[in-house]
């Protein structure tokens, strides 16, 4: 056995179709580390995860094979292991192979497919049927990919195929407790098959996910010993002295505050860079989901980057105006005010003859939403910027939003976070700031919410107080618990009915939205795949009402 072995870990940033590009950055890598004994980079990587229907076309496994051919002649010293699609023209698979001096020496096929919440691996792929195991360096290294961990089966039947350590290739998403939860896995699959674990994840964001990174290598106790930063590309070695790897300095743990808030930095970040803006602009309003937005996009391309437009109306109180310039003042990003009263007057005044002897109601609200977001399309396409929307899950669930006005962007930073969540975030976001300099003015924080739609409007004013709400919504369309469960937990009858018809009644709106990070376990697109016309509320008010009765 040739000791100590060297294990690189290439926790690396990739691109979903940029197969040129990623295949550069991986020979990049093997060039640098020419002193290991073995690279191991993520799931997929030369694709990036996840590649969807791109995987249907022919040429594509053309330019992955040329990308595999360079690889493999990279590895004159150093052994490589690294993820692809693989076809034989009729079935899928979903691949790990493993090259060393120029030669492919493994491959094998992912066992475990997922298909569920963001996954839809039985709509490509085809699973693998047996373990791998491969020599290197006198130790036999036993192959998995991702799924293949988060049951017994796979590792217990690498370890019976004689491995020594196990290699793990990955695509997993981030989302709020994931990390705790992965590891915990990691650890029992450890210690039940008494083998360390090498566990390689990839990090970025790709549309509504985020790849969080969090590398590690555990001994056969389950204990970790090297662990890659959370949401950052890192190449780090693991040295192993017999079977067990030697330990390193670990960091320290991220509270979920810090975790979700970097996480979505990342998201934003690489959404706007991989798909070529510029820049990015928002509607600031001096409400705290605007102003978490900002911080957000400031943090993720600097203020240089970003243009915040605060447009008041005759409802929009002066401290809103006030604290909106103030935090653009404080992060440095372009600032511009634009009353939007006269556009709405012209609206007022072609439509009233059409709206006959009709009450005021959200109408009217609508049409200042819809004004500010023809300003900022406008905006948006003269400059090349991506707009971002900064509306929140909360409001999203019970669709407290505007088609067309405040729903307008190409990008929801914070569509996933629960109204409760943007205050927990702001709070953690100004805590890395001053006291006298806070990024989020602490009057947007403690302020009640409003749209400043009508007079002295409140968000409290048609919905419960939003700790309620969110539990509800949580309950409801993350847990899928019934009317009888939520009222069994002490919510209102007559509020959990309101909070499911809401919900079930805006789909349609869902479905328009721009797409944005998940973070929560379930958020409202891939994860919950819901009818729009569906009349499955119907039934469940039916049922509870009949077993009440």
């Amino acid at each position: 056995m040739h000791l100590p072995l060297n294990i690189t870990l290439a926790q690396l940033n990739l691109t979903v179709g940029a197969i040129q590009a990623n295949k550069e950055k991986i020979l990049a890598t093997i060039a640098e580390h020419q002193d290991s004994d073995l690279i191991v980079f993520p799931e997929l990587a030369i694709t990036g995860y996840p590649p969807e229907d791109l995987l249907y076309r022919p040429d594509l496994y053309q330019v992955v094979s040329a990308a595999l051919d360079e690889i493999c002649a990279a590895t004159t010293n150093v052994a490589v292991a690294i993820g692809f699609p693989q076809t034989d023209g009729v079935t899928f698979w979903n691949a790990l192979s493993v090259f060393s001096e120029q030669r492919e020496i493994a491959t094998y096929h992912k066992r475990k497919l997922p298909n569920y919440g963001v996954f839809d691996e039985h709509r490509y792929f085809t699973a693998g049927s047996k373990p791998v195991v491969v020599e290197l360096q006198g130790v036999r290294i036993g192959l998995l990919i991702c799924e293949d961990l988060w049951s017994p089966e796979a590792a217990r039947e690498t370890r019976e195929a004689g491995a020594q350590i196990m290699v793990s290739v990955n695509a997993s998403p981030f989302e709020e407790y994931k990390y705790s939860q992965r590891l915990q896995v990691l650890s029992a699959r450890c210690k039940e098959t008494q083998l360390p674990l090498v566990y390689v994840n990839t990090v970025g964001g790709q549309d509504e996910v985020v790849f969080d990174g969090n590398s590690v290598v555990l001994n056969a106790d389950g204990e970790v010993a090297v662990h890659l930063p959370h949401c950052e590309e890192a190449v780090v070695t693991a040295h192993f002295q017999g079977m067990q790897a030697v330990k390193q300095t670990l960091p320290s743990n991220l509270d979920n505050s810090a975790s979700i808030y970097q996480a979505l930095v990342l998201a934003l970040r690489d959404y706007v860079q991989k798909n070529g803006f510029p820049s990015v602009l928002l509607g600031l309003s001096g409400g705290i989901d605007s102003a978490l937005t900002l911080a957000l996009a400031v943090d993720a391309l600097g203020g240089d980057r970003v243009r915040a437009v605060m447009m008041p109306y005759r409802y929009t109180a002066d401290i809103s105006v006030a604290d909106a310039e103030e935090q653009a003042q404080t992060l440095g990003c372009e600032f511009d005010i634009v009353p939007i009263e006269p556009m709405v007057e012209s609206f007022m005044a072609t439509l009233t003859p059409l709206f006959g002897d009709t009450e005021r109601d959200t109408t009217e609200e609508n049409l200042q939403a819809r004004c500010r977001g023809v300003l900022l399309m406008g905006l948006s396409n003269k400059h090349g910027s991506l707009l971002l929307t900064t509306g929140n899950k909360s409001e999203l669930a019970v669709g407290y939003c505007t088609l067309y006005g405040d729903m307008c962007g190409g990008f929801a930073p914070i569509k996933d976070l629960p109204k409760s969540l943007v205050y927990q975030l702001s709070i953690y976001r100004n805590s890395l700031n001053s006291a006298e300099q806070p990024a989020i003015p602490e009057r947007v924080i403690t302020r009640a919410p409003s749209a400043e739609l009508a007079p002295d409007q409140k968000d409290q004013d048609s919905l419960p107080p939003y700790d309620v709400l969110d539990e509800i919504i949580d309950g409801y369309a993350e847990r899928d618990l019934s009317i009888a469960d939520l009222v069994a937990l002490g919510y209102s009858e007559e509020v959990v009915k309101d909070i499911i018809r809401k919900i079930e009644r805006n789909e349609y709106k869902r479905r328009q939205g721009a797409v944005g990070p998940k973070v929560t376990r379930r958020n409202f697109n891939k994860d919950r795949r819901y009818p729009i016309t569906n009349h499955y509320v119907h039934t469940l008010m039916h049922s509870f009402a009949s077993n009440k009765g």
